[in-house]
Formats: C-alpha cells, structure tokens, sequence
C-alpha cells in the first residue's frame, strides 16, 4: 500500500464513525481505495439530506483535526467478539478459520476487524472531501465517494 493508499483507507474508518453518528448506518458493505480516492457503501433505508451529508464530513473532518490515536492490536477472535460484539465486522465475512483479528480502533469512534495499515494520528489523514453521494433504494445502500487532500 502506498502512503496515500494508508492515509485513504484510514480515512474509510474515520468517515464510518462519522456515518455511523450522523445517520446509525451501522453495517459496511463494501470499501474502495485508491491513492487519494475512496469510497464506503453503508447499509441505511434511506437517502439522507442535504445537512446530514454536511454533517458527516464536518464530523469526519472534525475526528481529523483532533488528531486522535489510531489503535491496531491483535486478539484472538472468541476474546474480541466476547468484548466487542459484532460491531468489529462488516458486511463481508472474515473467514471462520481465522483466530486472531486484527483490530484497528479509533477511541470512541470506530472500531474494526480489519487487515490493511493504517495511519498512527486521525490529523495524518489530512482532509476529507465527500464527492456527491450515490444512494441505491433497490439495495438500500449509500455509496459515499471521498478524496484525502
């Protein structure tokens, strides 16, 4: 992964505290990264407004001028589910035979199940700049297309 492939991807866990805030979209159901461009699709029933897209990246850009400290440990999956619950997964499975997860944690505001690298400060992800916003009725998804300055 690219440093810019780092800092987008961070910013994938960073946008999803912030959706997860504005609208309770709790479940990902798939993520993109390339270089400075990314995008999270989250589960929801509808579209949200115009203040509620607002929202999310005021508070996605809020969580990176924070700087807050982004966490990457390794616990054995039975532990992590027990503490955790399902909020440490998304919509695509881990696989059953793996026993140690990777968790990725920025302090009340996202926690993940997640393989990738990551950034050590929310502020080295720069700032998010949300694209318009895709929302498909039929799947009940949001796409939410972003670049990292």
């Amino acid at each position: 992964m690219s440093s810019d492939e780092v800092r987008t991807h961070t910013a994938v866990h960073v946008l999803k505290g912030a959706v997860q805030k504005v609208l309770g979209a709790k479940w990902t159901a798939s993520v993109y990264v390339s270089g400075k461009h990314g995008r999270l699709t989250v589960q929801i029933d509808r579209k949200p407004t115009e203040e509620e897209l607002a929202a999310i990246e005021r508070e996605a850009n809020g969580k990176v001028s924070e700087g807050e400290e982004v966490i990457e440990f390794e616990m054995e999956r039975e532990e992590a589910e027990g503490h955790f619950g399902d909020q440490i997964y998304d919509l695509f499975p881990v696989p059953a035979d793996i026993i140690m997860l990777r968790i990725v944690r920025i302090p009340d505001w996202n926690i993940n199940c997640c393989n990738k690298k990551h950034v050590d400060s929310t502020s080295d992800v720069g700032t998010i700049r949300m694209e318009t916003p895709r929302f498909r009725a039929s799947r009940k998804e949001l796409e939410l297309g972003f670049d990292v300055e």
